[in-house]
């Protein structure tokens, strides 16, 4: 993705992850209150009712939540029922907090287990890395189908398929891209173990064919997850280093006649040195010669 219009495209960003955030307010609202009407749900986060309805759409195309017919009891008045929205389990899932608890339990037992200290953490990244690389699998074969310049995004695609909301840009000026993960399904594993967060900028690297700088993180509090590509994963062919630009000593080819018209007319004297440069100006005046012969030529280039 070509950068344009740096600020502009930031503040593209950043407006995205706003409307994620009304969004995820939106569906901890109905959590936690049950089905609810767009009016309801208007009037919980003080927003408008036209707002609040192009966030149920958008949570409706993402099967978050779901529109029923409002369930009425007793007597019901005229007129169609009002449409409440519910949370799919799909929904639900996003929000079941109990799996990301039993990753870190399940992280505290291996480094217990591995004697605790130095040891511990040594085994808790060696869990972390053999977890993304087995993720990184699946991503390997998109990514290297890919254009060299098209990598990122094709890896920004297959971390949106695993719920990572994930976007590639470029950075400001021509240094490289960002790959942005606007959400993170392990961050609260992750802000207690960041050998998840470390292991998985590895398998980055190790995809991309470049070293790559992790900026910020949800785990850490950052309302992102930011890492910076360079621009050498385009994977430029690799070249032999540039030799100076200095010109090659001049050969004489073996056969060529002798040039009356570039004798010297000193016959005691060395013939004057060949520029190597080529261009007339940059060569020595040419000594005069006899008018009874053909003039001599300044251009600098050999006759023959």
């Amino acid at each position: 993705m070509k950068y344009v219009g740096g600020a502009a495209r930031a503040a593209a960003e950043e407006q995205t992850t706003g409307e994620r955030r009304t969004r995820n307010r939106v569906a901890s609202s109905i959590l936690g209150h049950g089905p609810s009407t767009a009016a309801d749900l208007a009037e919980r986060l003080g927003l408008t009712q036209a707002a609040v309805r192009r966030h149920l759409d958008a949570l409706v195309a993402e099967n978050i939540v779901e529109a029923r017919d409002q369930r009425v009891y007793g007597s019901r008045g005229r007129g169609r029922p009002a449409k409440v929205f519910a949370l799919t389990d799909c929904g639900r899932d996003a929000f079941d907090q109990a799996y990301d608890q039993l990753a870190a339990d399940a992280l505290g037992w291996i480094a217990q287990s591995a004697g605790g200290g130095e040891q511990g953490e040594a085994a808790v990244t060696a869990f972390a890395r053999a977890r993304v690389a087995a993720q990184a699998e699946r991503y390997r074969e998109l990514i290297d189908a890919a254009a060299p310049d098209e990598r990122a995004q094709a890896l920004a695609r297959a971390l949106t398929a695993d719920g990572y909301a994930a976007t590639a840009r470029s950075a400001p000026g021509p240094a490289g891209e960002q790959l942005c993960q606007h959400h993170c399904p392990v961050a609260h594993a992750a802000e207690q173990y960041p050998q998840l967060c470390e292991a998985e900028a590895e398998v980055f690297s190790r995809l991309l064919g470049t070293h790559v700088q992790r900026l910020a993180t949800i785990a850490h509090g950052d309302g992102v997850c930011t890492t910076f590509i360079p621009q050498a994963h385009q994977g430029r062919p690799a070249a032999a280093p540039e030799e100076p630009a200095a010109p090659a000593p001049p050969v004489r080819p073996p056969a060529a006649p002798p040039d009356p018209a570039a004798k010297s007319a000193s016959p005691a004297g060395p013939a004057a040195p060949v520029s190597a440069a080529g261009p007339a100006e940059f060569a020595e005046p040419a000594v005069p010669t006899r008018t009874d012969h053909a003039p001599v030529s300044t251009s600098g280039r050999n006759p023959a």
